[in-house]
């Protein structure tokens, strides 16, 4: 896919409406060959989606193995918004709290006392974090009034050629 082909997909109202969401699925292939995917809080900084996770988190070593990985970002409502998005990651190893952690929590309901002791506890807690940082290389946007996903975009062209006929 090329990049103007993504930027286009990425710069859809819908797209930018769920790259500010709090949370994706992020999948990947672990040592074992067998599948992998885990709901994570992430940002996007207009060019990457930017995740965040301990040091020591299992995934990181599959990570280093198979970079590439898949994410999807969508809604709980009828008719769903999906965000579907292919990468390769790049693993940023950093001393203490990446901003980005602190502000793809920030959208949660928090009291501002409760973020004050929310970021003492993630600071007491974590000495460092890795930042899984993921350039898109592939977009598809389905939200059902424009796009659909594709075998159903093949079965409606069937279900017409079949009503011309």
């Amino acid at each position: 896919m090329e990049q103007h082909e993504i930027d286009e997909i990425l710069n859809r109202p819908y797209s930018q409406e769920l790259l500010a969401r709090d949370v994706t699925r992020l999948a990947y292939v672990a040592k074992d060959g067998t599948p992998r995917n885990v709901p994570i809080a992430f940002t996007w900084n207009g060019s990457e989606i930017v995740m965040c996770t301990s040091r020591n988190a299992p995934k990181l070593a599959h990570l280093r193995e198979n970079p590439m990985v898949a994410l999807t970002i969508d809604t709980e409502v009828h008719p769903p918004k999906i965000l579907l998005l292919r990468g390769r990651t790049e693993l940023d190893v950093v001393d203490g709290i990446p901003d980005e952690y602190l502000q793809m929590n920030g959208s949660y309901e928090m009291t501002p006392e409760q973020r004050v002791e929310w970021e003492a506890e993630v600071r007491s807690l974590y000495d460092g974090m890795v930042r899984i940082v993921v350039t898109p290389t592939w977009a598809k946007l389905i939200d059902f009034e424009t796009t659909l996903p594709s075998a159903v975009e093949e079965l409606a062209r069937r279900r017409a050629e079949r009503q011309t006929a």
